[in-house]
């Protein structure tokens, strides 16, 4: 084990950002920068692995320091663009295994065995992620047309009376609903079509929890959030299939947004078996 520089002596944490077999270039490295609060980039080597980590300091970075200021969302926001930087210089050569964001450790040897520990699946999920990236897909319901005020100024007057007003307010209300029903169900089988038709495409996929309208912006409800692990050798296959969807037409009843290419961290868990979780793998 050897470091590419030595730590200095005030600080005392360690910050791991990423595990890759092969040294990120020493000017890339330089010229990237990780926490504003900490040292510079370096590589720490553990057997035939390169642990990139800054030092940082533990006044700001200990457990409750750290618990504090991640409550705060502008220093969250921070911390992860910080903890994505690092990922980045780390991957400048080759696949890399993004840690958990604020991964600490009590100086490199403690580091060092924390790698070594999970040596065989780190490189079993370094060969699975090479020449591969991820790319995200959201799928929302397309926004309903805002409803008419007739019906509803309708039912002001004749909803508590009786007769014949009465009754044909609640069957436009009934017939409402079960447009809504039906336009929903319409949405959620177009969107598993958007999802099958990309899985072919991929090497892998896996769906994360569909955001809330307060985080999207959308009055539309998302109804998936799907990573896909796409080969580079298959690139063009998948990004055609995506376009087919992305520009409208295709799936009327949704609408899909997607981003990419990324850094596969959907894929990428180092405290997971990447063997163990067979609902991700795509058939071939």
């Amino acid at each position: 084990m050897s470091a590419s520089t030595a730590r200095p002596a005030a600080i005392d944490l360690v910050c791991a950002f990423a595990v890759t077999r092969t040294p990120p270039d020493p000017a890339g490295l330089a010229a990237s920068s990780g926490h504003e609060e900490g040292g510079p980039l370096r590589v720490l080597r553990v057997g035939g692995l390169c642990l990139v980590v800054q030092d940082v300091p533990a006044a700001l970075f200990d457990e409750s320091a750290l618990a504090e200021r991640l409550n705060r969302p502008a220093d969250l926001e921070r911390c992860a663009r910080a903890h994505h930087r690092g990922v980045e210089a780390a991957a400048g050569r080759g696949p890399v295994v993004p840690l958990p964001m604020a991964t600490l450790y009590r100086g490199d040897l403690t580091a060092a065995r924390a790698v070594t520990a999970r040596q065989p699946v780190l490189d079993t999920l370094l060969d699975r992620l090479r020449d591969r990236t991820e790319w995200a897909v959201k799928v929302h319901a397309a926004e309903a047309a805002p409803e008419a005020t007739g019906d509803r100024g309708t039912g002001a007057a004749t909803g508590s009376g009786s007769g014949s007003g009465g009754r044909a307010y609640l069957s436009r209300v009934s017939a409402r609903r079960r447009e809504q029903r039906g336009a929903h169900g319409k949405a959620l089988a177009e969107a598993e079509a958007v999802d099958a038709a990309l899985r072919r495409h991929a090497v892998a996929a896996t769906r994360h929890r569909p955001q809330s309208e307060r985080l999207t912006g959308r009055r539309a409800p998302q109804l998936l959030n799907v990573a896909y692990l796409v080969a580079d050798a298959r690139r063009a296959e998948f990004t055609a299939a995506l376009a087919r969807f992305t520009a409208g037409g295709a799936c009327p009843a949704v609408r899909v947004d997607a981003s990419g290419p990324w850094i596969p961290y959907s894929f990428a868990r180092w405290d997971e078996d990447p063997r163990a979780d067979p609902d991700q793998e795509v058939p071939s």
